[in-house]
């Protein structure tokens, strides 16, 4: 969920996530060894939101509210069919990414205490890291190697709650979207 190698998870983080459970199979064995949030336990995602609250913050109130929030924003399907890149930063491309663009102005939209990264980016560029703070060369073979596994899609229902415990990432809750629109 972190998007540099220099962050430090911290008991009491909270970010909210999109699993992506058909990426595993491609992206497993580079993400544990080359991304610190699959090392901490955070599965094949898009990050919607993080930092978010702090777990303090996390009361019966706060889920009701992402539950209306996120229940209001339709079930859609993603296709992942090419990677992309940021500075040391290898990742899967979401498409369309408007879905997750909207799930993530929701949840800012209402809770504008916890912008997205801290907001130390302008723009929020949904993706699916593999791999962080590596060499284009490592980067180049990663790449590669993934085209086999491309394309494939994800149907997305749910946004999954994730709090660091000081050691690894947990997932807490998970918040249903509504009913996907048909054309």
């Amino acid at each position: 969920m972190a998007d540099d190698s220099t962050s430090a998870f911290q008991a009491g983080q909270t970010g909210l996530i999109v699993r992506i459970p058909e990426a595993e199979p491609s992206v497993r064995r580079w993400r544990e060894r080359l991304d610190p949030s699959a090392r901490a336990g955070v599965p094949a995602h898009v990050t919607v939101l993080f930092p978010f609250l702090d777990e303090s913050r996390m009361d019966t109130l706060v889920h009701s509210a992402l539950a209306a929030v996120l229940g209001r924003q339709p079930a859609f399907d993603l296709r992942f069919a090419r990677c992309g890149r940021l500075p040391e930063v290898l990742y899967l491309v979401p498409e369309p990414d408007t879905p997750l663009r909207q799930l993530t102005e929701a949840i800012a939209e209402r809770w504008p205490e916890a912008p997205p990264y801290g907001g130390r980016f302008a723009e929020v560029v949904p993706h699916l890291t593999i791999a962080q703070g590596h060499e284009d060369t490592l980067l180049e073979e990663i790449e590669t190697d993934l085209a086999g596994g491309l394309p494939f899609t994800s149907h997305v229902s749910s946004v999954e709650l994730m709090v660091h415990d000081g050691t690894k990432w947990q997932e807490r809750a998970s918040f249903a979207l509504g009913e996907r629109r048909r054309p």
